[in-house]
């Protein structure tokens, strides 16, 4: 199942529980509007390049469209439908006054050097303000899947050459020096920890974190920074991966700063002891580690497997072989609408991804509010506002659950997205 009909069924699942009109279902279905345009900047060598960008806005009845802009090989029009979809929702679930959107241009920023990557931002942030489709007040953009706060600040940079004053607060994700936000860097992290050990201390009030064995499914920037979030807390994060491999420490649990060390000197975790198929037992042995796929580590038996990568890695074809009993989505769509029917027959909790990984968004948001007041917030401040509305979500999503006990924890944070969105355009008229 392709990704925007993955969200489709996911919306209808929950239109059906809710007995959501045809008009509203409509509405959340198609989005406000698309932007599509040809990006041509100019390589190093003097030559032009051009490549496919994208700008979806889902639904601006909450507020201002606000979702991250993705630099990748297959972010094509289908996908970026799908996240500022899920956006939507996302900025409803945890109820803030924003819209969904998101960005993206179809191009491996691994091939393109810095100069290259400044000229492609700038190009694409450009078509879009001349286009109307960025602005403080309309849609505000943050980083995504390779995209980072040195390419913000370009964007930002851009959008205030054209317009002509400053206008911190039209894109959020910025290095702090141009207005970012303390705790920003590690926002979805924080935030999906947040109600992963709410949902613990709730289901298991009895067990420490140190007898929780942990998965972590990339290496990322949110897995990363998950792992060290967890691990400091005292739960035992005993194996992680990227896109070269896994990495289980036969340890007690992983050393992050190791991992980091890792990854750091061969380039990948797995780099550091392998080259193609030949690894180094000894070094290996000596560092207490061993090698595994991404797909043995899906697989593997422990507590909670946190899945921090890319879209659609447990599908129908291995859902039915995950044996952890709690999956934490901090990427966006990493279960397959196939893979939930599976997993829910197991018995397994789904943590969703529009729940879970709404942290970072939350902090956007205070970034833009922190950008539009002149005001800046201290880093504990931050992580306790964020914790108040990630909690809060949790709690309302709950009681969705309580109204519709059939519904799994997907389907719950659906309606409850969806009911709130609803409510803004019924008022505002629309429906």
């Amino acid at each position: 199942m392709k990704p925007f009909q993955n969200f489709l069924h996911n919306l209808q699942s929950a239109a059906k529980m809710m007995n959501l009109p045809d008009d509203s279902y409509e509405a959340l279905s198609i989005p406000e509007n698309i932007f599509e345009t040809d990006i041509t900047f100019v390589k190093d060598d003097g030559s032009p390049m051009t490549v496919s960008g994208y700008r979806v806005q889902h639904n601006s009845a909450r507020g201002p469209y606000k979702g991250g802009i993705r630099f990748h090989p297959e972010a094509d029009i289908n996908e970026v439908k799908t996240l500022a979809s899920l956006m939507s929702l996302k900025c409803a679930v945890v109820n803030l006054p924003l819209g969904g959107g998101k960005g993206g241009i179809q191009v491996n920023p691994k091939e393109l050097s810095q100069g290259e990557l400044e000229r492609l931002s700038r190009a694409y942030f450009r078509a879009g303000t001349e286009a109307g489709v960025f602005g403080v007040k309309k849609d505000i953009p943050a980083p995504d899947v390779y995209t980072n706060p040195q390419i913000m600040s370009w964007m930002m940079d851009e959008y205030e050459q054209i317009v002509g004053y400053k206008e911190p607060g039209v894109i959020t994700g910025k290095p702090l020096e141009l207005g970012g936000s303390l705790g920003r860097n590690y926002a979805t992290s924080q935030g999906g920890f947040f109600i992963l050990e709410d949902f613990l201390q709730q289901q298991f009030p009895k067990k420490k974190a140190n007898e929780f064995t942990i998965a972590v499914q990339g290496f990322g920037n949110a897995g990363a920074f998950f792992a060290e979030i967890a691990d400091k807390a005292g739960y035992r994060i005993i194996a992680v991966s990227d896109s070269k491999g896994a990495i289980i420490c036969t340890d007690d649990h992983c050393k992050i700063d190791k991992l980091h060390e890792h990854k750091k000197t061969g380039g990948s975790l797995r780099g550091n002891f392998c080259q193609g198929d030949h690894c180094d037992i000894h070094k290996m042995s000596s560092e207490r580690v061993e090698m595994m796929t991404n797909e043995e580590l899906l697989e593997m038996e422990v507590d909670i497997l946190v899945v921090a990568a890319l879209d659609g890695v447990i599908h129908e074809g291995n859902a039915d072989k995950i044996k952890a009993p709690v999956i934490l989505e901090l990427a966006n769509g990493p279960v397959t609408a196939e893979a939930d029917t599976i997993l829910e027959s197991k018995e397994i909790t789904v943590i969703p991804d529009i729940l879970a990984n709404a942290g970072g968004v939350t902090v956007s948001y205070f970034e833009w509010v922190q950008n539009r007041s002149g005001d800046v917030w201290e880093e504990d401040y931050v992580n306790k506002k964020l914790k108040k509305i990630m909690l809060h979500a949790f709690r309302d999503l709950q009681n969705v659950q309580s109204e519709h006990e059939e519904a799994s924890m997907r389907e719950a944070a659906f309606i409850l997205g969806i009911e709130r969105i609803v409510k803004a355009m019924e008022l505002r008229g629309q429906l």
